[in-house]
């Protein structure tokens, strides 16, 4: 193919199975979860750790449906390589990677401007200077090696880990919690109280989307086809318990109503240790917004190349640097475009699209997994990750509840 003689090299299978885990925890843990915590709090009260668990349930049906289909298809380009793939047309794939692409770009560049006030907040600096200089260190990382920017994810990924351990021991040394017995965290049979755990159950939901930029870093996974499934699987069940305990400690000592008027509810929980404890949550929280922002670069960059290698993108997007072993054109114009959208437009309305979109794409993949599976009942590939057919339709079902609870939120 015309674009694949463009490359100057390939993408580098360096990407070992327990690095690959603590990534997709990265594209989850933090940013979503720092700001929603309260929230659900708020909403489901004393059974927040249910709301979360059940959140959790609710993301691995289509965790479950990208891991087969990255067995399948280990390919990168994610969602739109899998629709060309199940449906043959080249067309609804382009138009599904487009707006993966966009909404990343759109994603990232929130998160830039997210950053960049955070950090005007600590320090007098010039706001479109410091923009610019953000965004460059975040495109540079990711065009640098992918060892260098999956480790930068990782170890951020651990910092947030230790970050909510420690809210949990901070809970746990609260000297004025309520007192509220484990029993009470068990919900009662009451149509009411699961209506509330259901509506905050979707709101959570938002803390789990990112595993799906997993699948997008197939070409550089070790033995791929067993690594990205299991890491998939793993990692969503690792959050969901760390976000279900971390909850527990909160509700078990802060009250609800407290946690859910709090700008950072996580610092409520370790205020008591003192200023610095305080700010440190909140450079864990600046950390957690630029982590964001490069998984959303580096997820951008590896669709651009997977469309770019099937003729419908730019075939320059293809380009591989040899030393680098990165799709580094495609980082390059995305960090620029990210940079022109921070510092031009209004954000707000166009992040809030972002997971519209996402659980469209959600709902799409689901349902072309559940078609592939009964059309080719007869011949399921040997030896690869196989769901019951049933998986991918509740998983389209679940993606179709939360898009339409999300339009109920903007709408309302």
């Amino acid at each position: 193919m015309k674009n694949k003689q463009q490359n100057s090299g390939k993408l580098q299978r360096s990407i070992s199975f327990p690095m690959l885990v603590l990534y997709g925890m990265g594209t989850m843990v933090g940013a979503g979860f720092y700001a929603l915590a309260g929230k659900v709090a708020g909403v489901a009260g004393l059974f927040a750790p249910i709301a979360f668990g059940l959140a959790g349930l609710l993301a691995l049906f289509s965790a479950l449906a990208f891991a087969e289909l990255s067995s399948r298809i280990p390919h990168a380009g994610g969602s739109a390589r899998y629709l060309e793939e199940i449906f043959g047309k080249q067309w609804l794939s382009a138009i599904v990677g487009w707006l993966i692409v966009i909404t990343g770009i759109v994603s990232s560049a929130t998160l830039t401007v997210a950053t960049t006030r955070f950090i005007r907040d600590f320090v007098s600096l010039p706001e479109q200077l410091t923009l610019v200089t953000v965004a460059l260190i975040i495109g540079c990382i990711a065009a640098w090696g992918v060892r260098l920017a999956v480790g930068v994810v990782v170890g951020i990924c651990v910092l947030q880990i230790a970050t909510l351990l420690y809210v949990v021991f901070g809970s746990a040394t609260l000297p004025e919690a309520t007192a509220v017995s484990w029993i009470e965290l068990l919900a009662p049979l009451e149509s009411t109280a699961w209506l509330g755990i259901l509506s905050a159950s979707f709101l959570a939901f938002y803390a789990f989307i990112g595993f799906e930029d997993m699948v997008n870093m197939a070409e550089e996974v070790q033995d791929v086809r067993k690594s990205m499934p299991r890491a998939l699987v793993l990692a969503l069940i690792l959050t969901a318990l760390l976000y279900m305990i971390v909850s527990t400690a909160l509700v078990l000592t802060i009250p609800p109503d407290t946690l859910a008027n709090a700008q950072t509810p996580l610092a409520e929980a370790v205020r008591h240790h003192g200023a610095l404890a305080v700010g440190a949550i909140g450079i864990i929280s600046v950390l957690s917004a630029v982590n964001s922002a490069l998984v959303q670069i580096m997820m951008v960059a590896r669709v651009a190349y997977g469309m770019a290698e099937r003729d419908y993108a730019p075939a320059v997007l293809a380009t591989v640097s040899a030393r680098t072993q990165t799709p580094w054109v495609a980082t390059v114009l995305a960090t620029l475009i990210i940079i022109v959208l921070a510092l031009s437009l209004e954000m707000t309305t166009l992040a809030n699209a972002t997971s519209v979109v996402l659980l469209s794409v959600f709902t799409v993949v689901n349902l072309g997994l559940w078609w592939l599976k009964g059309r080719d009942k007869d011949k399921q590939p040997a030896g690869r990750f196989n769901l019951p057919r049933s998986v991918p339709l509740i998983g389209a079902a679940v993606s179709i509840a939360a898009l339409l609870f999300r339009l109920w939120q903007t709408l309302s």
